[in-house]
């Protein structure tokens, strides 16, 4: 979701149970949002200044307890309402799904006459008014080391993501750390040190870990190297490697059945690995583990591309999943997002060819972009004007020493300005010189243009001095309307006619079509380097995989507002296309790739 869209998003909605994830990239947005929330809120002013001792750190800690403090007001203003048509007590109980027992109370105590029952079950169902997790994030690759005023490094716990995981532990909250793109070791080690993460003396951790994944070794590989700390994964995040928002994972061409039915195998084999290596830990300290240890099993969720309840009913049918993350279609829900009204109308307007996997992130990694954003015309505009580049205004996206020992930004006007003299100076054929002009100039400053829709949309800064970026997943394309939080949650519990057209294609097989798509593109990014051939192949074998396994579910019966017909129909299109292009790929080794029969 970006470092803004969600940014107060427990504010917005977690007073009505629904949880949501703020990222800890950017502290100096949440300062900023944080003054501001506590202004609107009468909350007691806080002034942490960034090159404060330890200020990331603190900024991070006081938006957070602001951020529960002001949920739980709302909670307890929630509680003192009466029951009465259309307010918000009632409401908090109207977008509760169907099979929740407190909306069967609910719906009990509409029935009821008035009396003593009837008070009754209204003061049960007050006391069961709970604020949505106010959970947080940490891409664990963003880890630049800070300076302090003199220019001299400080010692590694300042470090961006130490420093946001610090201020996540000293904060009030009981939620959740979702952990994403890959394994950082030092701060797996540093995490070890508070013991908010690990079981109290009642067998509660107090703040739990969430692995966000696309892939079962690496659910694996980290949950092991975190329990050798005794640090539990309580869940894992499963996200489709490219059906999805913000940067996109393509976890080597494999595809979300292929990943979730490992998942569903193995669930039992990762615990048997994982758990062993927690209770030695415990034991070494000469602490007790409770007793139901050894049959609890982490929560295996997943998100990315979730379009209808019947794909919903097909995951929790098929691979046994819990729990389902939406993200991107909440970006044309202004009761729950951060969003300026141009980025959210262009959202709205948006169209398939709109969405598309970019190159303009500085990380190198693809990322998933909308085309026409203040973000897109800013990067156009100082090109034209061959001042290319970003001033880059708060760095968290420094990556590369090329040029000294202080990193830059490649998005930076810095680090482009030597880069493009650099080239010029390489005397390469033209075609190539201009291939590598493009590919540094298309950098664009996403970890401050991210931010900006939420400080648009709060009124903190104006439109024409803050380019605007956003990060949905291509499934946004099929939400064509502004929608009430109460529509968006009535089309997730499949109540009411769906907010999405019936030939919408089945995430699935959108996935497909994605993995070929992204099959072409590393292709034509061929090197001739044995490396990047081995990886050809590898992601020619797991396309294969997912079709087959798609071919094997699009031949169920469907759920309703399931668009299973859509998936043969796909596989019908791509299946040719993936061997024409591995006939491409043959081309440029000296060895072919001999196609193996594939089990449907």
């Amino acid at each position: 979701m970006g470092t803004g869209h969600s940014i107060d998003s427990p504010i917005r909605v977690g007073h009505f149970g629904i949880s949501s994830v703020i990222s800890l990239v950017d502290d100096i947005l949440i300062d900023r949002v944080g003054r501001y929330y506590r202004e609107r809120f009468e909350l007691e002013p806080v002034d942490i200044s960034r090159s404060d001792d330890d200020g990331r750190a603190k900024r991070i800690t006081a938006y957070l307890d602001a951020v529960a403090t002001i949920v739980q007001k709302k909670i307890e203003r929630l509680k003192a309402l009466p029951f009465a048509p259309g307010n918000e007590k009632s409401k908090y109980f109207e977008l509760l799904p169907d099979t929740s027992a407190l909306k069967r109370e609910y719906q009990r105590f509409l029935k009821a006459v008035a009396g003593a029952e009837r008070d009754e079950i209204a003061e049960r169902l007050a006391e069961g008014i709970c604020p949505g997790s106010i959970d947080v994030n940490i891409m664990v690759k963003l880890d630049r080391t800070n300076f302090d005023r003199d220019g001299k490094a400080l010692p590694e716990e300042f470090s961006d993501s130490l420093a946001a995981l610090r201020g996540f532990a000293q904060s009030c909250l009981e939620s959740k750390l979702v952990l994403s793109a890959g394994i950082n070791q030092k701060l797996f080690a540093y995490m070890s040190r508070f013991n908010e993460f690990y079981r109290d003396q009642s067998g509660r951790i107090r703040k739990q870990i969430v692995i966000k994944v696309s892939d079962f070794r690496s659910a694996l590989l980290q949950a092991k190297v975190l329990a050798k700390k005794g640090l539990e994964v309580s869940e894992f995040r499963v996200e489709s490697g490219l059906n999805c928002g913000g940067h996109a994972f393509a976890a080597n061409g494999l595809s979300l059945p292929c990943v979730l039915g490992e998942f569903r195998d193995r669930l039992e084999e990762l615990s048997g690995k994982v758990k062993p290596l927690i209770k030695k830990f415990y034991s070494k300290q000469g602490r007790d583990l409770p007793a139901d240890f050894e049959t609890q099993q982490p929560l295996i969720s997943v998100q990315g591309g979730i379009g209808t309840q019947g794909e919903v009913e097909r995951l929790r049918e098929e691979f046994g999943i819990e729990q389902t993350g939406w993200g991107s279609p909440f970006l044309l829900v202004p009761e729950a997002t951060c969003l300026d009204d141009e980025t959210r109308e262009l959202l709205r307007e948006s169209e398939q060819s709109d969405l598309y996997l970019s190159d303009v992130s500085p990380l190198g990694i693809p990322f998933n972009n909308l085309r026409g954003t203040g973000s897109e015309k800013r990067t156009k505009r100082a090109v034209e004007k061959g001042d290319p580049g970003s001033p880059c205004p708060k760095g968290y996206l420094v990556s590369s020493s090329e040029f000294g020992e202080r990193p830059l930004c490649p998005a930076s006007r810095s680090y482009q300005k030597q880069k493009l003299e650099q080239i010029e100076a390489a005397s390469l054929p033209d075609g190539e010189r201009e291939k590598k002009i493009a590919e540094l100039i298309e950098k664009t400053c996403i970890c401050d243009h991210l931010g900006n829709p939420a400080l648009i949309a709060l009124g903190l800064v104006k439109a024409k001095a803050a380019p605007q970026c956003v990060c949905p997943g291509p499934n946004v394309a099929w939400f064509n309307r502004i929608y009430s939080l109460r529509e968006m949650i009535d089309h997730i519990y499949g109540r009411g006619e769906s907010l999405v057209a019936a030939d919408r294609p089945h995430m699935f097989a959108k996935e497909v079509t994605m993995l070929v798509d992204y099959f072409e593109d590393q292709i034509g990014k061929y090197d001739g380097s044995d490396a990047a051939g081995k990886i050809l192949r590898q992601l020619y074998e797991n396309i294969r995989q997912g079709i087959a396994e798609c071919a094997r579910i699009g031949d169920k019966a469907a759920f309703e507002n399931e668009n299973l017909k859509s998936i043969p129909t796909c596989l019908a299109e791509q299946e040719p296309r993936l061997e024409q292009l591995r006939e491409q790929m043959d081309s440029l080794f000296e060895e072919p790739v001999v196609a193996e029969a594939v089990a449907a």
